[in-house]
């Protein structure tokens, strides 16, 4: 509780003199895991960097009262490009684009970054050097996950009821109507994009952030269940 970031395994046993295996303090955290389990309001949980106590999800609307500020809500083109990052990565901004079927603005990337969620980690080995893109550990830690083999699986996602592929339309789509009406999940298969529309390089990063989305998988990364960390 007295660290302001998860504390990986290898730092928590520097608590102990004389030292204490490591495989006995990961004992000692399942039951401690276990016995904050019965006590309602936190938890002890280990995510990418490490392990840390936080709130519980269902204790989130009596603290929203205490900071009831909203957390923006990212455009439907910024939470695209992370999907396909997280799901396909490394990735290059052409391959992005390939699978979305419209340009990636630069201000989608940044505000990835910006955010922590994504970094460039290297660049392919074809002509211009394109930069690759993947997720940071932050990117889990938001998301209550210990890895990315934690990631909903795309079958799961493809049942949901809010990912239903609409019916392609049979003429031709202009930049003029309306923003990309498939799924994020729909839109990492490149095959099954057979209509694209162009949701504009200037177009807002962020939405209003009392506005809905039907998008259910878009909303679980824009306000991850990661509850006030202590």
């Amino acid at each position: 509780m007295a660290s302001r970031e998860p504390l990986p395994l290898e730092e928590l046993t520097k608590v102990f003199d004389p030292p204490v295996p490591t495989e006995t303090v990961r004992l000692l955290l399942a039951d401690l895991t276990a016995e904050w389990k019965e006590r309602g309001s936190c938890e002890l949980v280990q995510v990418a960097t490490g392990y840390r106590f936080q709130t519980r999800g269902e204790m989130q609307m009596h603290l929203d009262r205490l900071a009831p500020e909203k957390p923006p809500k990212y455009s439907r083109a910024v939470m695209e490009t992370l999907a396909i990052i997280a799901y396909r990565q490394p990735a290059t901004r052409g391959e992005i684009e390939a699978i979305r079927g419209v340009a990636v603005s630069s201000n989608i990337v940044k505000a990835l970054e910006d955010r922590g969620w994504v970094e460039t980690i290297g660049h392919k080995d074809t002509p211009g050097r394109p930069a690759l893109y993947a997720t940071t550990k932050q990117f889990l830690n938001d998301l209550n996950l210990r890895s990315l083999a934690e990631l909903p699986p795309l079958a799961e996602l493809d049942a949901h009821p809010a990912l239903e592929i609409p019916e392609v339309p049979q003429e031709p789509v202009y930049p003029a109507q309306d923003r990309i009406d498939s799924a994020i999940d729909s839109a990492l298969d490149a095959e099954r994009v057979s209509a694209t529309t162009d949701d504009g390089a200037d177009a807002g990063l962020f939405e209003d952030a009392d506005a809905t989305t039907a998008h259910a998988s878009a909303n679980a990364l824009v306000q991850p269940s990661t509850p006030t960390v202590h």
